[in-house]
């Protein structure tokens, strides 16, 4: 690892920088690595932290086996979803829903990367991104840090103009200021506890995707139940909206929801994980070759749900066979008639047309979850987007839809 604070030197070349060693950074480098042909190329991976803590887990659901598959901690077959009155169980089949803990990814891809010989650290906050050598054939990216630079013939950032996974700077991130378009924006925000009883309570099978039963505080709100075992699992609270929570209540609505539906149980709680991801199609780069964006900066979540773990997989595996063929980096991940669902459902959740709630239990309750499963992850059919969007109320989507066609919201 090199030292960010030593005097300045010349800026090293490098073929590749990757800044920010976050789940994409990672992924794009664990694929480079993979590759026959760019395995050993020179690699500068930059991050202010490279001492990683167990600060998220990702889930997704998938049939068969995934490329991170040994790391996969648990798996369900079926899901549930609570509103109110209503409450069903679905299987999953042909899918798996599937968690993978943030320090066991981490930990698998550094460990691997940091043998080989190619692959150079630098623990820095970067302080500038900016094309040189714009007279050359071939133009280079400048990567400036205290007591430092580097140079590189492309750079791949998921740097976010905020930090993701302190709610202190999201809640000061004003998105209304980013945008000209004013597409909406809502955070996917969360607190969760990995909570230990001391006798069996929870059905190992069954993961409780959605309990809408909790305080919505305006917004979309759930409760999200991953057992890992009869006396573990992952209790988190969720919401999607435009203001962050003070921890005080997240705090509140999870010791109210596990007093109420284990309250004869004592219980330890093991870990606890708070984020916040943004939900949105607006831009938040202007970079352009030789520098790309990847991750949330590249908009690889899927602005209606916030998923991002397969389409940052998706992404950075579509990086490395572009540069396997030498071919334009296209980063995109969102094709366009997906992109249109995911735009008329944030425009609907943003502007409050209807309930989240309500959103959700429609669609789970019409549908099998192997199909919502296929629209969430955009490998749905076209007759399968329709059985879907038949779910929801004609007078509320076809506006929403006119809406978003006409470029208004």
């Amino acid at each position: 690892m090199s030292n960010a604070n030593s005097p300045n030197p010349a800026p090293l070349t490098y073929d590749y920088i990757i800044a920010g060693a976050g789940g994409a950074g990672l992924s794009l480098l664990h694929y480079l690595l993979a590759s026959p042909i760019l395995s050993n190329k020179q690699i500068l991976v930059i991050d202010q932290s490279l001492n990683k803590t167990n600060d998220r887990t990702w889930c997704f659901w998938e049939t068969g086996n995934h490329e991170f598959e040994s790391l996969v901690h648990h798996r369900w077959e079926a899901i549930s979803i609570h509103s109110k009155s209503f409450s069903k169980e679905l299987p999953t089949s042909p899918f798996s829903y599937k968690m993978i803990q943030g320090i066991d990814f981490y930990n698998y891809v550094m460990t691997a990367a940091k043998l080989k010989p190619n692959v150079h650290w630098v623990e820095a906050a970067i302080s500038n991104i900016t094309e040189i050598n714009f007279q050359q054939p071939q133009k280079e990216v400048l990567i400036e840090w205290g007591g430092g630079s580097a140079k590189a013939k492309m750079v791949f950032t998921s740097i976010l103009p905020f930090q993701m996974n302190n709610l202190a700077s999201a809640s000061k991130y004003d998105s209304r200021n980013q945008s000209s378009t004013h597409l909406p924006f809502l955070w996917q925000h969360f607190k969760g506890r990995t909570v230990t009883f001391n006798q069996p309570v929870f059905d190992q099978k069954v993961a409780r995707l959605m309990d809408f039963n909790v305080p919505q505080h305006g917004a979309t709100a759930f409760m999200y139940v991953l057992p890992i075992n009869e006396m573990q699992a992952l209790v988190e609270y969720t919401l999607f909206s435009d203001q962050i929570l003070a921890i005080s209540e997240y705090d509140k609505v999870l010791n109210e929801y596990l007093a109420k539906h284990y309250p004869d149980d004592t219980y330890t709680i093991q870990h606890e994980e708070i984020g916040a991801i943004p939900m949105t199609q607006q831009i938040f780069s202007n970079f352009k070759s030789p520098i790309y964006a990847i991750g949330a900066l590249g908009l690889a979540i899927k602005a209606s749900t916030g998923y991002a773990f397969q389409f940052i997989q998706q992404q950075c595996k579509s990086i490395v066979a572009q540069l396997e063929q030498g071919s334009a980096i296209n980063t995109n991940v969102h094709n366009t008639r997906h992109r249109f669902y995911d735009a008329v459902l944030l425009y609907i959740l943003y502007h409050h047309k209807m309930e989240g709630a309500e959103i959700f239990k429609r669609i789970f309750a019409k549908n099998n979850a192997a199909t919502v499963f296929k629209f969430l992850s955009n490998t749905s059919t076209l007759w399968e987007d329709i059985q879907i969007m038949r779910s929801l109320p004609t007078h509320i989507f076809l506006p929403a839809a006119i809406t978003v066609l006409c470029r208004r919201g």
